[in-house]
């Protein structure tokens, strides 16, 4: 079974993937535009996804182009940094580090109302000057986030896509690291940890 094919998110090529979704159905009329309100401020606000999936979930953290902590809309150029458990980048204090390419309220479809998604692909730390990914993955490779409503539904979505270990790292634990979680069992805890975002943040 291939990947979802989504207008707005990235075509999967080469690579491993995942189509990672949560979804609430409603039965009261209006029940869905309102709760979509709280959905909504839950899925931009990225510096508290931590305090809705529990201790030992990832943590991310906005940062703007110049590497400084921000606490608002997150918007294209903005970075995320990611402390996923477990052993971290041993180049980057510990932190995986990607870059929002995109965020959009665009391409619905089927009988969605309204949505939003944020594209994001591994990259270096925005303080970091050697230019080299601070990722496990390589920077072909993407993360989209996308929420949206219906009449009688919210949701949320993760797609993975391209998802190639970054064998581009000086550091023989790295590159020992990159392999561990794209092929080896954290590829797995990865997608659980997915779907602990998907399903908190429609835990109201």
């Amino acid at each position: 079974m291939g990947a979802k094919h989504i207008p707005g998110i990235p075509e999967q090529t080469d690579g491993a993937f995942h189509d990672t979704e949560s979804r609430k159905n409603y039965q009261v009329s209006g029940s869905a535009a309102r709760d979509f309100q709280i959905l909504k401020d839950r899925f931009f606000a990225i510096n508290h996804w931590k305090d809705y999936c529990g201790k030992g979930s990832a943590d991310f953290k906005v940062f703007n182009s110049d590497g400084e902590f921000v606490s608002r809309i997150p918007k294209k150029g903005d970075h995320i940094r990611i402390d996923i458990p477990g052993p971290g980048d041993f180049e980057n204090k510990g932190y995986d580090w990607v870059v929002i390419t995109e965020v959009s309220d665009q391409y619905l479809q089927d009988n969605e109302l309204e949505s939003f998604t944020i594209i994001s692909f591994p990259c270096s730390s925005p303080k970091n000057e050697d230019g080299k990914v601070a990722h496990f993955y390589s920077s072909a490779s993407s993360s989209s986030f996308r929420i949206a409503r219906g009449i009688d539904f919210i949701s949320v979505g993760i797609y993975g896509r391209n998802e190639k270990p970054n064998f581009r790292k000086k550091n023989l634990l790295n590159k020992i690291r990159s392999f561990l979680i794209s092929f080896g069992g954290f590829a797995r805890f990865t997608k659980i940890e997915w779907k602990c975002v998907a399903d908190s943040l429609l835990d109201f």
